[in-house]
């Protein structure tokens, strides 16, 4: 993918955060941009300097993506990649997770992405385009209490190389899996926070944000189908307490 000014992206999440850094960085390279959050106060601080196309939905919905890649493609007229993005971590025990939960994490984290490809297919095909699904470490590794969410970012890799196999050879697909990324929910970080890192500092949106850009790009051609993990190292460390 060149970073040529007609090609479209769509980013969802696009709000805050990992979404918030793509679009930027995005934008920065050249791309038209249409981007998606259920925040529209927070999705217009972002769309709006970078001029992009905002459009307020909730990805779990299978009405509004369909909306949102209508839109997309009645105002800009085509899309040539998407970065979904999109995603909530409530955390409750085993006995609190009720189905209705359940259910509401996995069409968000999860459901959005096929939802995305099958309403766009036509359109990625035809620009022989290209997708970035956002996962997480959470498919390879867990804490307590994360059942729904770990499910939902597992699933997303499977999918990944699901897609890439379907839309191939017109469309790429590959995903990122982030570790610990800075997005302020933390709070202030220590210096062990970064220290345990094998890079040496907690992971930022914009590393994040610079892996989209580099699997849209035509340097990614001979990609698909790929989990790129971007972690600081900290799943290949081996911890011994």
């Amino acid at each position: 993918m060149a970073t040529n000014p007609e090609k479209v992206v769509l980013v969802t999440g696009a709000g805050r955060g990992i979404g918030a850094a793509t679009a930027i960085r995005l934008a920065r390279e050249g791309w038209k941009l249409v981007l998606a959050d259920v925040d529209s106060a927070a999705l217009d601080g972002v769309a709006k300097p970078a001029n992009g196309l905002s459009v307020v939905c909730d990805v779990g919905n299978e009405d509004d993506v369909q909306r949102l890649v209508d839109t997309s493609l009645g105002q800009l007229g085509r899309i040539d990649a998407i970065v979904s993005n999109a995603g909530i971590n409530p955390h409750g025990s085993l006995s609190e997770l009720d189905l209705e939960a359940w259910n509401r994490v996995l069409a968000v984290n999860l459901t959005a992405s096929f939802l995305l490809a099958r309403a766009a297919e036509r359109a990625l095909r035809a620009a022989n385009g290209a997708m970035v699904l956002i996962s997480s470490t959470r498919a390879h590794m867990s804490e307590p209490d994360t059942l729904a969410y770990s499910a939902s970012k597992g699933g997303l890799v499977a999918l990944t190389h699901a897609l890439a196999m379907t839309l191939a050879p017109d469309v790429r697909v590959n995903c990122i899996s982030p570790g610990w990324i800075d997005t302020g929910k933390s709070g202030p970080l220590t210096p062990e926070d970064h220290a345990q890192h094998p890079v040496g500092r907690v992971g930022r949106t914009e590393d994040v944000a610079a892996a989209v850009a580099y699997l849209l790009s035509e340097g990614a051609g001979f990609v698909t189908g790929a989990e790129l993990i971007v972690d600081g190292g900290m799943t290949r460390k081996m911890i011994y307490v």
